[in-house]
């Protein structure tokens, strides 16, 4: 009857709400099923809101201006993402195409109210009425704008109803162990709903394998490549079609051996909620389902020994720190190579990790991430030989038996003090159960009829019992976080072993990779910073227990100008030079005094001569000498300390660039047994010369070839 009435002033004279204004536009019918299940089998909804083309005839549009939009059946109506018929009737509306929207009820159009609120928007702008079961709406009408505005707030509240209703009977049917789960590779589900291992033995064989070769080569990429190498193949169960149930063999690929170490149903555990959904990326219209990452340790519902296992827990979690540590931040597996100290480096400046470098004889740590990632320059480097060695140096002092003796010592006093905290515990929950019995003994003795007494003895019995509960869990917490103490028989073999790792890490079957695996149980990290470019290099060791050892290295440099003491060693040549000594006498002497060259580990000869000779560069003695001698040059030839000028480089460089190939050049007779070297080059030749000073600054040159 109240319909009727409603309709009845709504379609009356000059007073009603429908106009010649919304006739002569179309009347647009929407229609909306949440779910394909319920277009299939909830039908008779659908033929009631496609029976609205009838009432939009009735109120007085010609059945050619009735307007179907169905796009969005089997669409959720909690978002306009994806709706293309809720986007189409929007635009309809915003072109002024429109004079009435009709739907079964408003939870139809919207179950958001912001966007049941901006059609309300629009409607109003454009004149466009609403029409539900109820009656026609005015938007323009602060009263039919105020009951429309209710009734979008009652159509979302009841969504999230719903919604939590929902969701609170799933998780507590996943608490329970009993929310059906998809059987992953491996297992399958029996007809009475049972997760088993596959029953064929070559599916539980290659499952094996595949966790088996994890602990072996430690990385997921490793097992990759061993299935690929030997031609095996992964078993996979079709889920639907014709052929369900069968079993098929694809190729191994790097993600679904990813899901496979990080699926807990392999170690016996049942799981709910590892991988939170992020609302703000699922409504951003990607495909992307919004999972978030995995979150080990943090997951609703996690029950061990539920299912059969492959591997044990602890060899699962095992796994996981493992893949953690194989991230391109963090240390990753032992590698091969001479590199003892790969992955363990970072950068003293930008924080970033370093990567080994390899050449035919040496090996090199350097900061890369600036010159892979924008084109720059490297960071910093450090020649492996000096990082290996001073490592080596402090890994072995560490395993001293002096050290370990000191390292148990500690260990019994922290030992000590852990046990004087168990007895702390342990009188805490011996209080917290005397007061939970004392509540227990005051609950009992009042009479049942004295609700008045028992409800406030209740309620403090419960907050006694919610305090012990807490404090249980705690304590647990506690327990957890606790290593464990070692025996009389792990101390004396620690102490034998402390005698002879000096001696098995010089033993020649030692490889490269034990070593790195025995730096790897005792340094966390190693942070390496140059000083202003120099050969000093500051090094900040970080071991596994937290304690952080500082020293300073000595790395080769390319230049004498890079020593820090490049003044002082000048100084002290030229003094020597000054005695009279030799250039024997000069190395032997610089060698005593603890100096060091830029390159070599130690003065000789050869590199007194090279320093000499630019101390008489620099005090004039040779200027002079070169001043009386100028060879006849041809067009664009140069002598050697010319064209270095020229282009800004060291005359030693452009000398060995000769030898090399790298420059054309020609020895003219002059001073000297050997005469002077002269050198062609034009503008091209000079603007080559110096890419190629450039680019060997910042990287070795590999071989470039002047023109012919």
């Amino acid at each position: 009857m109240s319909t009727t009435r409603v309709e009845d002033v709504a379609t009356s004279g000059p007073g009603g709400k429908i106009g010649p204004y919304q006739r002569d536009r179309l009347a647009v019918v929407y229609i909306r099923q949440s779910t394909a299940y319920q277009v299939a089998h909830h039908q008779e909804s659908t033929k009631l809101q496609y029976g609205l083309k009838q009432r939009a005839i009735d109120l007085g549009w010609a059945a050619d201006r009735v307007v179907i939009i169905d796009e969005d059946l089997g669409s959720s109506g909690a978002s306009t993402v994806g709706r293309s018929g809720f986007q189409r009737l929007m635009a309809e509306v915003g072109l002024d195409h429109v004079g009435i929207i009709l739907g079964v009820e408003i939870s139809r159009l919207a179950r958001s109210c912001r966007d049941w609120y901006h059609l309300l928007e629009v409607c109003a702008l454009f004149a466009t009425l609403i029409s539900d079961t109820d009656g026609v709406y005015d938007p323009c009408n602060y009263n039919d704008r105020l009951l429309l505005g209710l009734k979008g707030t009652m159509s979302e509240a009841e969504l999230h109803i719903l919604k939590q209703r929902m969701l609170a009977g799933k998780r507590a049917k996943a608490q329970r162990g009993e929310l059906g789960i998809c059987a992953p590779m491996g297992y399958i589900r029996k007809p009475s709903g049972e997760v088993v291992k596959d029953p064929d033995e070559q599916v539980q064989a290659i499952m094996t394998l595949l966790f088996e070769q994890f602990i072996v080569l430690g990385t997921v990429t490793g097992v990759l490549f061993h299935l690929a190498r030997n031609g095996i193949k992964l078993p996979m169960r079709m889920h639907s079609g014709p052929c369900k149930g069968d079993l098929c063999w694809r190729r191994p690929n790097r993600s679904t051996l990813q899901h496979i170490f990080d699926n807990p149903i392999y170690a016996g555990a049942y799981a709910y909620g590892r991988r939170p959904s992020d609302a703000c990326v699922r409504k951003a219209g990607r495909r992307y389902t919004g999972k978030g990452g995995f979150r080990m340790g943090d997951w609703d519902v996690c029950l061990h020994d539920r299912l059969p296992a492959y591997i044990s827990w602890e060899q699962f979690e095992a796994n996981q720190r493992q893949m953690r540590d194989n991230r391109s931040n963090a240390r990753g597996v032992v590698r091969r190579g001479k590199a003892l100290l790969a992955g363990l480096l970072v950068c003293g400046r930008c924080g970033h990790r370093m990567v080994v470098f390899y050449s035919s004889q040496y090996h090199r740590y350097c900061c890369s991430y600036e010159l892979a990632s924008y084109g720059g320059d490297l960071c910093q480097s450090v020649a492996g030989r000096v990082a290996d060695e001073a490592v080596r140096e402090l890994v072995l002092r560490a395993l001293e038996p002096a050290s370990l003796e000191l390292s148990l010592a500690t260990a019994a006093m922290l030992e000590q003090e852990r046990t004087q905290l168990a007895e702390t515990w342990k009188q805490r929950l011996e209080r917290s159960q005397y007061e939970v019995d004392r509540s227990m003994r005051e609950y009992h003795l009042v009479e049942p009829e004295n609700r008045l007494v028992k409800r406030t003895l209740e309620r403090q019995l419960e907050e006694r019992l919610a305090a012990q509960q807490c404090l249980k869990e705690e304590h647990h917490r506690f327990l957890a976080k606790q290593p464990t103490g070692l025996t009389e028989q792990e101390r004396e073999a620690i102490r034998r072993l402390a005698t002879d790792i000096p001696s098995l890490w010089n033993a020649a079957t030692t490889t490269i990779q034990q070593r790195q695996t025995i730096v790897r149980q005792l340094v966390e990290r190693i942070r390496l910073t140059v000083v202003d470019d120099s050969e000093r290099v500051l090094m900040d060791v970080e071991w596994m227990g937290g304690h952080c050892t500082n020293t300073e290295i000595v790395r080769p440099v390319g230049r004498l100008e890079q020593l820090s003491c490049h003044e002082s060693l000048l100084d002290r040549i030229r003094a020597l030079r000054d005695k009279g000594k030799t250039h024997e006498d000069i190395a032997a002497q610089l060698n005593k005094e603890g100096w060091r060259p830029a390159k070599k580990r130690a003065f000789n000869k050869s590199i007194v001569n090279t320093l000499l000779c630019r101390l008489n560069r620099m005090d004039g003695t040779t200027q002079a000498r070169h001043k009386r001698f100028q060879p006849r040059l041809r067009v664009h030839e140069w002598t050697i300390p010319a064209l270095a000028e020229k282009i800004g480089m060291p005359d030693i460089t452009l000398y060995s660039w000769i030898r090399k190939g790298y420059v054309a050049a020609r020895r003219v007779p002059g001073l000297g047994t050997l005469g002077v070297w002269v050198i062609r080059a034009d503008a091209a030749e000079i603007e080559r010369l110096r890419a190629l000073r450039s680019a060997s600054r910042t990287r070795r040159p590999r071989g470039p070839s002047r023109p012919s």
